[in-house]
């Protein structure tokens, strides 16, 4: 075959069990995709093509036996939060210096289960703080899409950036991802990638270095919606040594791809009409709704009060919690460790050393509104307002709404290196303004790839689902990818 790094996933997964190629071929071709354009897009930090190869050569034998498992022989590139048995994991830190587990996360383990091959660990920000993938250790990873007439090197956008940009440029079939406060959906729109965070406990978090533990679940990137339905149906299960993970069925999501959406009540939030927001983000937001009004839907204005509460309340809350979850890398059993007088030193030197400025900064913020006299002013506060946008989403869903439709992102990609979002981090955690409802609340949220600017850059829309129903949003998600088409970035690398 010409291309095999065009194939989605399941065009390879009919090719390879038609034996049109093999999966060593298809391994072999996205090692050559990477080792030709990671050094411009810096979207893998690691590379394990030895693995790969023993696994693709794996996949071939379970093909030949008529033992295929539902992603055999399928490349994919790993985020590097999730622990990897062997092979660096370090949430893209210093701090991390030299970790490799000795035990698999329970997603990747799933995805490994069903014959997926590892590529090799994808760039992010530093333990998945961040919105634009600045700040991992590793340097920042590059959008493959560039503006019409520029050479600009833009943001991915976060913290999956590596896991988008890597899909986006054909560096892997499909991506894992982590999404704390919209970091799956929001390099997806960037990208012109589908990004869908699953209701949370629909994936065990397991091995995934933890951010904010109420906050984070793991999903995939992939190119379109019936690939993201693939990788979710093999990540998504109930775990024993996740708690939060949810003991319920796991549906065949890809068949809810191209169902029929008439009939369904399509909630449209007014409070998401930001001031100031682009007239083409509007514009793509309209397209949006029509696209599903002609496909059957109805769609209802809704109302959801306590969004314009979300972005300040997530900012505690997340915080809060990565300030307890990072209070663990100490130097004292395994990363970097710089020496000090006593250990009390000692930890001191090697948190200054291997935590990068955000990090550093949330990690503050977090202690801050935990300590006494600010605990009850702010962490309790967060969690109240937390309580109330829950209830805004159970509300409308009581009402009869089957999902809502909202912008993805409040702009197209960004440069690397803005000078706004520099000077003023608030700017840039407004990156987040459409997308951290979802995960204050548990929701499910998908981003889908609706348009393309008066530049070229792709621009996302955001469906958000009832808890657990991942199949109505890959129904409508599907529609909208239809009606819009495919987006794939000029080739500049």
């Amino acid at each position: 075959m010409s291309d095999l790094t065009a194939l989605t996933i399941a065009e390879a997964r009919e090719a390879l069990v038609t034996k049109q190629t093999s999966a060593a071929e298809l391994t072999d071709a996205y090692l050559a995709a990477i080792e030709a354009a990671n050094p411009q897009i810096n979207a893998y930090v690691k590379v394990t093509a030895d693995k790969a190869r023993a696994m693709a050569k794996a996949s071939d034998g379970r093909i030949a036996a008529g033992e295929a498992g539902p992603l055999e022989g399928i490349p994919l590139g790993i985020k590097d939060l999730f622990a990897t048995e062997g092979v660096h994991t370090q949430a893209a830190s210093h701090i991390l210096d030299g970790f490799e587990p000795r035990y698999e996360s329970t997603v990747t383990a799933n995805l490994f289960a069903d014959g997926a091959v590892m590529l090799g660990k994808l760039n992010m920000d530093e333990f998945a703080m961040g919105s634009s993938n600045e700040t991992s250790y590793y340097g920042a990873v590059k959008n493959p899409w560039r503006r019409k007439g520029s050479n600009l090197d833009l943001v991915p956008g976060g913290s999956s950036g590596g896991s988008a940009a890597s899909v986006a440029a054909r560096l892997c079939a499909g991506a894992t991802a982590t999404d704390t406060g919209g970091s799956i959906r929001q390099p997806a729109a960037l990208t012109g990638t589908v990004g869908i965070k699953p209701t949370y406990g629909r994936c065990s978090r397991w091995g995934i270095v933890a951010f904010a533990s109420s906050l984070d679940q793991a999903g995939p990137i992939a190119r379109d919606v019936r690939d993201a339905a693939i990788l979710l149906k093999s990540m998504a299960s109930v775990d024993p040594k996740d708690t939060t993970s949810v003991d319920r069925d796991v549906p065949d999501y890809e068949a809810a791809v191209g169902r029929s959406v008439k009939g369904l009540k399509i909630g449209i939030p007014k409070e998401y009409r930001m001031d100031g927001m682009p007239a083409e983000i509007e514009a793509v937001w309209q397209k949006g709704i029509a696209f599903l009004k002609d496909a059957g839907a109805e769609i209802v204005d809704v109302s959801l009060p306590h969004t314009k509460y979300a972005l300040p309340a997530y900012y505690i809350v997340a915080p809060a919690e990565a300030s307890s979850n990072l209070a663990r890398y100490d130097g004292v059993r395994y990363g970097l460790r710089v020496p000090g007088r006593d250990i009390a030193d000692m930890y001191e030197k090697t948190r200054a050393a291997g935590f990068g400025h955000e990090v550093k900064r949330r990690i503050m913020i977090g202690t801050y509104v935990l300590s006494a006299g600010y605990y009850d002013a702010y962490y309790l506060q967060a969690q109240k307002v937390r309580t109330l946008i829950k209830r805004d989403f159970e509300t409308v869903y009581a009402d009869g709404i089957d999902a809502l439709l909202t912008p993805a992102t409040p702009s197209a990609a960004f440069g690397i290196g803005d000078q706004d979002m520099a000077a003023d981090p608030v700017k840039m955690y407004l990156n987040d303004i459409f997308t951290v409802t979802v995960n204050m609340a548990g929701l499910p949220g998908i981003a889908v790839p609706a348009g393309l600017d008066d530049g070229g850059l792709p621009l996302g829309l955001q469906l958000i689902g009832r808890p657990f129903d991942e199949e109505t949003l890959f129904s409508l998600g599907s529609v909208i990818e239809q009606a819009a088409g495919r987006f794939s970035p000029d080739k500049w690398w």
